[in-house]
């Protein structure tokens, strides 16, 4: 394998002759694979005295091994948010031209680098103001690294392929001006390997494995978790693409391949499709935040803010209301953070306006009326008890909700009406469902209310049987929410076991969940 050369300076491999995928398969993803990225790097107001700054890296974090299980193993699951000292990644690959099938592999992390501000004697200080007024903060920023490997299919299937991943130490000295002092940037070194195996499951079929792991050794091993962050690899995220080959989603893969795609084990991450939806999976996007399958930034979008979990207009409007002391010291803190107040402070009415929202998909609305509604099918909203008069104002005028109560109205669902205290089985959809919904398919739970969205559609707020919290949500008022097609009835039509009592006071329809946190919310 030949290196390249990434334009920070990190390592690739090339394979001999420039033969492989096509350009740019990887570079399709680039604005959301960087959202993953810096993903929590920095969060508004902005600024290093801002108490949720001070606990960083909360994604991705591949700490040496040593240090991270001073405690006890670390327990394997698909959140990246859990710390540990390596990421395994496992999807189906579909072969089309076993003769020119590849596969390529781009490993994506930050290495910590500690930026400390020296005052003129060299001694460390916190802040030093020099004479132009510019303040300077100490304060830890990160560099983007990245390793690549591309390798024939064939080989991965005899014999594997590791390569090593990692970034070199290095200090930088930035004098400030008229002598005041200076900034120094210093960076440890970070060690680790990729191995990329192959499994054949059948004709035309593979499990592809990549497995990162951090090899560097290990600070003592109850030091604070600054000190290990300076041999980790940070928001580590793998890009795997097939040439003369396609990948299979696991979210909703077909039919007949539904075992396979279960039996894949994926730890600290989380790998779907990438590129548009519709295109031929040539890509995967496995990374430490739970996504759905083709995920796109929003084209309304004018740059990163660090914070996937929120909404760019909400994170603008507040930006803008920062006072100028507060942004000056943003602006001290990180050139990221600087970049986002210039972007913020001189964007054109016409951008901001797109930032109010767009609609992306429009569909039919429900029928209005008992006689066009479909009886007896799952996911077919029925009559709700009592029936909302016809003549009922709009939603926003007072009595828009009369004759509705969420705790007691019901939903037909397979012939059987559905009521709070009905026990019922998820069954969440594979195509437009929350990401996180499949995490609770097939489990049982009990609905809590019935929901009517200002749209015509329903939803049914249930509580898992087997949350531990699931009293306390359910005095709350937290609930998961799931259309009626999503839930299969576990009692015959008027055979309910034991109905609960009326549930409390029901929060308004949502069509996310409440007692679900996002993995990627990182305020």
């Amino acid at each position: 394998m030949a290196e390249a050369l990434a334009e920070d300076g990190t390592k690739s491999a090339a394979p001999p002759g420039g033969a492989g995928l096509a350009p740019g398969v990887f570079e399709q993803l680039s604005a959301v694979a960087d959202a993953v990225l810096y993903e929590g790097y920095l969060l508004y107001p902005y600024r290093r005295s801002s108490a949720k700054n001070r606990v960083r890296w909360q994604f991705g974090v591949l700490f040496p091994r040593d240090w991270v299980e001073a405690d006890g193993p670390v327990i394997p699951g698909v959140s990246g948010s859990a710390d540990s000292w390596y990421q395994r990644t496992e999807c189906l690959l579909r072969v089309r031209q076993p003769d020119r099938a590849r596969v390529r592999v781009r490993v994506r992390y930050l290495q910590m680098q500690r930026k400390q501000v020296e005052d003129a004697g060299h001694g460390a200080v916190e802040s030093l103001r020099t004479g132009d007024g510019t303040v300077h903060l100490t304060f830890d920023e990160a560099l983007r690294r990245e390793c690549e490997v591309e390798v024939p299919l064939g080989e991965l299937l005899r014999d594997g392929h590791t390569v090593a991943v990692g970034a070199a130490a290095g200090e930088d000295i930035e004098p400030l001006a008229e002598g005041a002092g200076r900034v120094v940037r210093s960076r440890e070194e970070i060690r680790a390997e990729t191995s990329v195996t192959a499994e054949r499951l059948s004709d035309g079929l593979c499990r592809i494995r990549v497995h990162t792991t951090n090899t560097a050794p290990a600070p003592p091993p109850h030091s604070a978790r600054d000190e290990a962050l300076r041999r980790a690899l940070i928001a580590t995220h793998t890009l795997i693409g097939g040439e003369g080959a396609e990948f299979v989603s696991l979210i909703d893969p077909p039919t007949d391949l539904r075992a396979p795609a279960g039996a894949c084990r994926n730890e600290f991450t989380f790998p779907v499709l990438g590129g548009e939806a519709g295109d031929a999976g040539r890509v995967v996007l496995s990374a430490p935040i739970i996504l759905p399958d083709h995920p796109q930034v929003a084209p309304e979008s004018p740059g990163d803010l660090h914070d996937a979990a929120e909404i760019d207009e909400i994170l603008t409007l507040r930006t803008m209301l920062l006072t100028d002391e507060e942004k000056r010291e943003a602006r001290a803190t990180d050139p990221r953070a600087a970049a986002i107040l210039d972007r913020v402070d001189t964007m054109p009415q016409e951008v901001f306006e797109r930032l109010h929202g767009a609609v992306r998909s429009l569909t039919p609305a429900a029928p209005t009326t008992p006689a066009d509604r479909p009886q007896g099918t799952a996911g077919s909203p029925a009559p709700v008890t009592p029936e909302a008069p016809a003549d009922r104002p709009a939603w926003w005028q007072e009595g828009g909700d009369d004759g509705l109560s969420p705790t007691s109205d019901t939903v037909l669902v397979d012939g059987v009406p559905l009521v709070g205290g009905s026990r019922v089985r998820l069954r969440p959809r594979g195509r437009g469902a929350d990401a996180q919904d499949m995490f609770l398919a097939g489990r049982t739970a009990e609905v809590a209310a019935v929901f009517h969205d200002v749209d015509g559609s329903v939803h049914l707020a249930v509580t898992l049987d087997d949350d531990p919290a699931a009293e306390l949500n359910n005095w709350y008022g937290r609930f998961h929410y799931f259309r009626p097609d999503e839930l299969e009835p576990l009692e015959p039509a008027g055979c309910p076991d034991e109905p609960s009592a009326p549930a409390p006071a029901a929060a308004p329809a949502r069509h996310t969940t409440d007692s679900e946190t996002p993995a990627a919310e990182a305020e």
